[in-house]
């Protein structure tokens, strides 16, 4: 592997000490306690991430990953692999619905070519990270050679690196791949032994026909290998370079301490495979959405994720947690700016 994460786990007795306050200070403020439900949850998560009482957020940005599949040319798609390299350059445009939505929400979108079969040339603002123009078909072969998913790895540990050095502290990570849900099935179905007629969905909208085939295709896929327990290796299995990298900026978010924000499906199985590789990578999540996609609360019960939001979303580009967002903005700044029932001179339960 490319690199060993080293990552900081929030479950130490000077962070026990440390959660001990943040919830004094969360349960002082003027409210009956508990009763801003998950906002006191993500309010207590941002804290000890930071390592402190008034955590400070800056610079949040969305990066969108973008590759390829060969497995896509195996139908599984409703859209032909063309629309990746078609939709990076809507990114770029700032026409695509994460760039509208981030726009909404005072998030900037980056955009990062992990391995899209398509020259880019010198496309202004695209983050040029290609692996290989696209993945092997893992219904028949691995998806990527050992080399090239260290590659992604490190690459998306790079970006996350640097992002800390520019001063951001909290990222939200999208994608954007024709058959990625595919890729997010398998991994899966290998990782947390989901059955795959559980984890296997409709992805861009295919029909009956279209699902009956995706399922067989996949099936086909997993028969190549047992059951896998390294991160790593089902990443070079069934992964893409986009969640790979993903897996790998995760990784590299938490080793800085950032705050990450946890998208739909497809993100959700780049944390499946990033805490098969550092398990500490949970402590530094933000769940922000219940997609609905076939699949992801299955994901989201393997990695522990309790999501703020459910609002049938299955778009991906990371449109979830630019959505999620402003609930963590609010959740900083109710820690910090809410009086306590002593400052404010109110009096609190009696008893």
């Amino acid at each position: 592997m490319a690199f060993i994460p080293e990552i900081t786990s929030l479950h130490t007795a000077a962070q026990a000490e440390l959660a001990a306050r943040l919830r004094h200070k969360i349960d002082t403020k003027t409210k009956p306690l508990g009763a801003l439900g998950q906002l006191e949850t993500v309010a207590l998560r941002l804290g000890l991430v930071q390592n402190t009482l008034s955590p400070a957020l800056r610079d949040p940005r969305v990066y969108v990953f973008a590759g390829d599949h060969g497995i896509a040319h195996e139908g599984v798609s409703a859209y032909p692999q063309d629309v990746s390299w078609q939709m990076v350059m809507n990114f770029l445009a700032g026409g695509a619905a994460v760039n509208a939505l981030a726009r909404a929400v005072g998030m900037s979108v980056r955009v990062v070519d992990a391995g899209v079969n398509h020259d880019f040339a010198n496309a202004p603002g695209l983050i040029h990270a290609k692996v290989a123009p696209g993945t092997a078909n893992s219904a028949e072969q691995p998806a990527m050679t050992a080399a090239q998913c260290d590659a992604a790895l490190a690459q998306g540990r790079a970006l996350m690196h640097q992002a800390a050095e520019d001063g951001c502290n909290v990222v939200a990570f999208g994608e954007m791949g024709i058959a990625n849900t595919s890729a997010a099935s398998l991994l899966l179905h290998k990782l947390a032994g989901v059955p795959l007629d559980v984890a296997v969905g409709r992805g861009t909208g295919v029909d009956d026909a279209g699902l009956a085939r995706k399922r067989e295709v996949l099936a086909r896929a997993a028969a190549r290998t047992g059951a896998l327990t390294d991160g790593v290796e089902a990443l070079r299995e069934y992964g893409g370079f986009e969640i790979a990298m993903m897996a790998g900026a995760m990784l590299g978010a938490a080793e800085r301490r950032m705050v990450v924000l946890v998208d739909g499906f497809i993100a959700s199985s780049a944390l499946l495979a990033a805490r098969h590789i550092a398990p500490a990578v949970l402590d530094y999540c933000v769940f922000a959405h219940r997609s609905a996609e076939a699949g992801h609360a299955a994901m989201l019960q393997a990695v522990g994720g309790e999501p703020l939001l459910a609002l049938d979303l299955r778009l991906g580009e990371g449109t979830g947690a630019v959505l999620a967002w402003p609930l963590v903005k609010a959740a900083a700044a109710f820690l910090n700016e809410m009086a306590s029932f002593e400052s404010a001179g109110v009096a609190g339960k009696e008893g």
